[in-house]
Parts: structure tokens; sequence; C-alpha cells
């Protein structure tokens, strides 16, 4: 008869992943998120741009609640978000923009419930609020996703990128972001996962993070069609063939969540 042991098994390790430039006005709201989490197994790794505000002294204000910080000019955020994910060292690996929060205490549990309950995955995502910029418990937005069938890219859908949670692993297979998609690499990034390695995926049916309105590829109607022709490379270059109406398909899950706010939370 084998001794048996009085140690729990390790629970997975999970890298956050945060890109700053000048973002002095949210990171708080980022860090703070990131320490209300009832999962401890946490690093938080800061990649900043070089920023001229008072960015780094609020990194620095947090002490070694920020596992890493590095700040050096880069070529812009999916450039950051490469050099994060090379420092990581958790078995989980996640992004949260510095203008981003998670929505609730419980995400990084949720999330990491669900790669323990099915060894087979390689990636998590849920749902997302979008919020107003300034008054953030202000529900603008409702990215209720689905899990994935087999060419849903095709018809517009894909997860939302924040909520998105990866087995170092399949980073280290498939690469990371491509920085030809100045806007859209995140985009391109799961196309290539989903569409063409077919990593095994699950669907939390939770709302992880709260996104302020604003980003680069939604800011005006020039970029939001410059996205939508970067989603489109993002095909050819993966060897896929976008439909003809893709800009529409593009477009009509994105007006689907301005109607679709669940009854609780005021579209005022």
């Amino acid at each position: 008869m084998q001794p048996t042991s009085d140690k729990a098994p390790r629970r997975p390790k999970v890298s956050i992943v945060t890109a700053t430039y000048n973002s002095e006005a949210t990171l708080r709201d980022t860090i703070e998120s990131v320490l209300a989490q009832d999962y401890r197994n946490v690093e938080l790794i800061i990649v900043d741009g070089n920023s001229q505000d008072h960015t780094l002294d609020i990194v620095r204000s947090y002490g070694t609640a920020v596992s890493r910080c590095i700040s050096e000019p880069d070529k812009g955020i999916y450039d950051a978000m490469n050099k994060g994910i090379q420092l990581a060292t958790g078995d989980i690996i996640g992004i949260l923009n510095s203008d981003d929060f998670f929505a609730t205490p419980r995400a990084l549990s949720l999330i990491v419930e669900q790669f323990e309950a099915h060894p087979e995955l390689d990636a998590v995502y849920g749902d997302l609020y979008y919020v107003d910029s300034q008054q953030t418990d202000k529900v603008v937005r409702y990215w209720r996703n689905k899990p994935y069938h087999p060419k849903a890219f095709y018809h517009g859908w894909h997860p939302a990128h924040p909520t998105f949670y990866v087995r170092r692993e399949v980073y280290e297979k498939y690469g990371t972001f491509d920085l030809r998609f100045p806007l859209s690499a995140d985009f391109e990034l799961m196309l290539r996962l989903f569409e063409c390695c077919r990593i095994q995926t699950r669907h939390i049916d939770a709302v992880l993070v709260k996104m302020r309105t604003g980003g680069a590829t939604s800011r005006n109607v020039r970029a939001i069609l410059r996205g939508i022709g970067q989603c489109k490379r993002a095909f050819r270059v993966n060897g896929l063939r976008p439909p003809l109406l893709y800009p529409l398909y593009r477009l009509l899950p994105k007006l689907k969540q301005f109607t679709s706010l669940p009854p609780f939370v005021s579209k005022k």
C-alpha cells in the first residue's frame, strides 16, 4: 500500500498580461480587479510602451503585487502582448487590457475550474460587457458568446478576446500575435487557432470582463472599415477565403449586442 500525501494537487498558475501606454486614468481599476480575484495563483505582468505620464508610478505603488513590469518602446499593443506572453510563467495565459477590468471576483476561478474539469481543453472564453468610458457601471453593449462550431468565423462570429484564456502550450505550438495586423491581430490569432488549428475550446456562460468603449477598431467608421479589411486579409493569410458578404456578417453581430442587454442592465 502506497503512502498517501497530505498535499493538495497544485492548481494551475494564471499569467495575466497587461499592455500599457499612458494608462494612468484607468490602470488602477485593472490592477485592483486582479487583486480582488478569489483565485490566488496568479501573476500580473505589465508591459509598458515607455509611458510619459504617471503609469509607472501607479505600477510601482503596488510593489510586489505586480509580478513583473518592463517599460520600453514597442511596435504597438500586440508587440507588447507578445513580450508579455514570452515573460509569462503560468500554465494559462490571458490578456487584460489597461482600460479593462474583471466583471466579478470569481472570473479567474471560473476559468481555472473549466481547465481543471476538462483536461483536454486548449482555451476557454466567456462573455463581456462594454461599459461607458466614464461611468463604468453603465453597460452599453453585451457581447454574449456561444460555443464554437466549424466555420463560425466565416459568419462574423468570434470570441471576445479579453475573455480568451489559453494554455501556454498553444502559444508555443501555434505562435502569438501577427504584427502585420495592427488593428486586428487578436482576430487573426483566434481565427488561426479555431479554424486552422482546431484547438479544443469551451464557452463559459458568464460575463468575465468589462471593457470601456472607445477602442481603436470602433473609434469611427473609417477605423471600423480598416478593421474589417484586416479581418478579411487574416482569412487569406491563413489560406482561407472569406465569403463575399463577410463585411455584413461582421457587422450584424455587433449591432445585435446593442439590443441584447439583459433586463437588469439599464441602457440609459
